[in-house]
């Protein structure tokens, strides 16, 4: 074997050993109990039973139904957003494109929070407008929206940005409208980046445990949710195993789409975009304001609705900050959080570095992303019962799910790096460790610091793991928000609401502080 492909073998070990033994195992003994149902006796079941209950049948087709309803209502909502994003050029754009990120580093039960300050039995809107949402499907929508939203913008406006601008310029002087030039010139081109993001967008949804168990209520909510149910209330392992697989499958196969149409667009092609232009007519001005209210309305108000609640909660309730279940919540959350996003930077980096010369190694990065957290943490309680309540597991889990993120970014900035100066370097006698510390590693460190950001951001907000595999005493604040969600009274959502305003803040220092200070954009205007 070439050195270079051991080097590659061995950069890969490591990731490999952690994804066979924390993702791959689990799914396994998962297969093995939904088919045989109770290992112990040995007696298989069918793996059609979940479609013979018109209970979880119900669950199983409002899943997918939710995860459909947040990519249509994404799209009609986002593209025209990106368009105005991507199209003009007005003050304060690259902050709104910078903001964007916000709802990515927000975790799951702080937007629950902010959906319900909103939208809840004594929320901000529900009171001005007198509308209950209560034990109805669209919380949970509203919910999918506020994470998904900001995935089709940030995808349409960079689809947009790789239109090419004489094609649209030759079907103006043929005569095309401005909307028929749209739809047979901008359209195709830009339709293979909104179908990545939608496929990304049914698998956050369709995945996604902690707003369906806050916001989906007992009719709406959903598959992962019933799984966590099975398995935590009524200790029926095997149709949660059985629900488990189903769901992989499905998920499996929307992740493959996903792969085959980021594979087609990882082909290079130069265009000439389209230079944006400042707006000058009202009309256009509308535009832009209308793109900033949708933007601020789904995005931007749950996040300003838990403030907003939070300041007026009282003195007394801000003070349980100081309480010391809550300081030994902050504590395990920090601690957790910085060793996973080492183990997870570790991890992610000799990934990237293996997928250089791997298409392997680049797929298996998505295996996190397929497989969802409560599955994950189903199939370790499963396999590893003697160790569900072990500090070390636990750890390994959060890492797992969040290298992945340092694993892709890192990988796209190494494909970026100029093969001339790391030859140049070996060439004056560098060694390998040396090109990568002196001449690789300062080009991708943005990239790097990025991925470690939404890996900081990813555990600090990790929950369905937590609820698995973790003891009393390594409660974290999204345990404590849960716990306080759980108890009646009006004192107990104020205190929910005031932890979760402690984690976005926790979550959005982390993510400014690994990422560093903004950079400068580079307008074609």
């Amino acid at each position: 074997m070439p050195p270079r492909r051991w080097r590659s073998a061995a950069l890969a070990l490591l990731p490999l050993l952690a994804l066979g033994v924390l993702l791959v195992a689990p799914v396994l003994r998962l297969a093995g109990e939904g088919w045989w149902g109770d290992l112990a006796t040995q007696t298989p079941s069918s793996p059609w039973a979940l479609w013979t209950d018109p209970y979880l049948r119900w669950r199983v087709l409002w899943s997918v139904l939710q995860a459909a309803a947040t990519c249509i209502a994404a799209l009609l909502l986002g593209l025209p957003v990106a368009w105005v994003l991507a199209r003009w050029e007005f003050a304060g754009r690259s902050l709104v494109l910078r903001l964007l990120m916000l709802p990515f580093v927000v975790p799951t039960l702080v937007a629950a929070l902010g959906v319900l300050a909103l939208w809840g039995p004594r929320g901000v809107f529900s009171g001005w407008l007198d509308v209950h949402l209560q034990d109805t499907p669209w919380l949970l929508l509203y919910g999918n929206l506020f994470f998904n939203l900001c995935v089709v913008v940030r995808a349409g406006v960079d689809a947009l940005e790789h239109v090419s601008a004489p094609r649209v310029a030759a079907a103006r002087t043929l005569g095309a409208t401005p909307w028929r030039a749209f739809w047979r010139v901008e359209w195709p081109a830009i339709l293979p980046w909104l179908a990545s993001s939608l496929c990304l967008v049914f698998l956050y949804c369709f995945a996604g445990f902690g707003l369906a168990l806050v916001l989906g209520g007992q009719r709406y909510a959903t598959v992962e949710v019933e799984i966590y149910t099975l398995v935590a209330h009524e200790l029926q392992l095997a149709p949660a195993s059985l629900l488990a697989l189903w769901m992989l499958l499905l998920t499996g196969t929307v992740a493959w789409g996903y792969a085959l149409i980021e594979k087609r667009l990882a082909t290079p092609t130069r265009v000439q975009p389209i230079a944006r232009q400042h707006p000058s007519r009202p009309a256009h001005w509308l535009g832009v304001a209308a793109a900033l209210g949708v933007l601020a309305f789904f995005c931007a108000a749950p996040l300003v609705a838990i403030v907003w609640r939070a300041a007026h909660a009282g003195w007394d309730t801000w003070a349980l900050v100081a309480d010391v279940e809550t300081l030994a919540a902050l504590w395990n959350t920090l601690r957790f959080s910085a060793t996973a996003l080492l183990l997870a930077t570790v991890l992610g980096v000799l990934h990237a570095l293996a997928a250089q010369s791997s298409v392997a190694m680049r797929a298996a990065a998505f295996l996190p992303f397929v497989v969802s957290p409560i599955t994950v943490a189903f199939g370790l309680l499963l396999l590893y019962p003697q160790w569900t309540a072990s500090l070390p597991l636990l750890l390994c889990a959060y890492a797992v799910l969040a290298y992945p993120f340092v694993a892709k970014s890192l990988a796209s900035a190494l494909d970026n790096v100029p093969e001339h100066l790391p030859q140049a370097a070996r060439s004056l006698g560098a060694s390998p460790w040396r090109v990568f510390w002196r001449v690789t590693l300062p080009m991708v460190a943005p990239a790097l610091r990025r991925g470690m950001a939404f890996a900081a951001a990813t555990a600090l907000g990790e929950f369905a793991v937590t609820l698995f595999l973790s003891r009393p005493e390594w409660a974290t604040l999204t345990t404590l928000i849960y716990q306080r969600l759980g108890r009646p009274g009006a004192a107990n959502g104020d205190a929910a609401l005031v932890l979760a305003c402690v984690l976005m803040a926790l979550a959005l220092a982390a993510f400014a502080l690994i990422e560093g200070p903004r950079r400068t954009e580079s307008p074609h205007a």
